[in-house]
């Protein structure tokens, strides 16, 4: 039987998870409400895929995946998100995560990613695919997309209203580094302010309004 780790704050969000993957004879090992919770729990539950959400408070997914996989490079790891922008499957496959699925995905879809991802396969819904399809045809690149990894990370936690403090101590970096990172994000995205590059991430579906 497969065991599965979810990751996602809303507890509802993971009871109704929790019951799809029972129902398709998947094991749940364990849940919890954070990107920092994964990591110091994965060593302990072993999960086969970790079904990770992307927008969480603290480090969120997308850093959560990376740290995964720093500890664990054969981890196996579903990205889960609410999100409709093409910027966070190209950040979080790139990152080593084997599957995305959104959230608004066909329920029976989350029992399919997930014996996709557990045997190792790459696994993305279709509605994904499509865009990422139509975006690399298009040339409608993300403005986010000439930031370095890092700097997508900065850019995002401050788009949700974080400090320069919170962002340091969650990211594990100085202030004056995260200050470095958001002076280089303002420059390449045009902004001036915290206000602007919420709008700019607004925009472009980067974070939920």
């Amino acid at each position: 039987m497969t065991r599965v780790l979810l990751v996602d704050d809303h507890a509802l969000v993971r009871m109704g998870f929790r019951m799809l993957l029972a129902d398709a004879s998947f094991e749940v090992v364990g849940e919890v409400d954070s990107g920092e919770q994964a990591c110091a729990e994965y060593p302990r539950l072993k999960p086969d895929v970790v079904v990770m959400d992307l927008a969480m408070p603290g480090i969120g997914g997308l850093e959560a995946v990376r740290r995964l996989l720093a500890q664990d490079p054969k981890a196996r790891i579903l990205a889960l998100s609410a999100y409709e922008d093409t910027a966070h499957p190209r950040r979080v496959l790139r990152a080593g995560a084997l599957g995305y699925l959104r959230k608004r995905s066909a329920p029976e879809t989350l029992a399919a990613a997930v014996t996709a991802v557990a045997s190792g396969q790459r696994y993305m819904d279709a509605a994904t695919a499509q865009a990422l399809a139509v975006a690399q045809l298009d040339g409608d690149a993300s403005p986010a997309d000439t930031l370095s990894e890092r700097e997508f990370s900065v850019f995002i936690q401050l788009a949700r209203g974080q400090s320069v403090a919170q962002i340091a101590q969650a990211l594990n970096l100085s202030p004056s580094t995260v200050g470095t990172h958001l002076y280089r994000v303002k420059q390449k995205l045009g902004a001036s302010n915290q206000s602007e590059l919420t709008l700019v991430a607004l925009r472009w579906g980067l974070i939920e309004a």
